[in-house]
């Protein structure tokens, strides 16, 4: 015959194998879904990421066309200057020459 204590611990020990049996299955069901959750904010995080390269994008090619375009109105005001002082250097030279 089995005394009390003897019974307390045989079913210490069913309680803690079906503990550890459920808490498994437990883990393996939270995995499925820490996965899956993962999975749906990494896809939302990469479709923001997307959006603000693309906005990014747009804003930079506009400030590089203006800065383009600014470059090539200084450019050519430079280019016109020169001309002007290769003309008066000219113009000076063909004085002394001729004078």
């Amino acid at each position: 015959m089995r005394t009390s204590g003897e019974s307390k611990f045989s079913f210490l020990l069913i309680g803690l194998g079906l503990g550890a049996i459920g808490g498994l299955m437990f883990a393996v069901l939270a995995r499925k879904e820490t996965r899956q959750s993962l999975r749906e904010g990494s896809t939302k995080t990469l479709d923001y990421l997307n959006q603000q390269g693309k906005k990014l994008r747009e804003i930079t090619e506009g400030i590089v066309g203006k800065g383009k375009e600014l470059m090539s109105h200084r450019c050519g005001s430079v280019d016109a200057t020169t001309e002007a002082e290769n003309q008066a250097y000219q113009e000076e030279r063909r004085e002394h020459l001729g004078a």
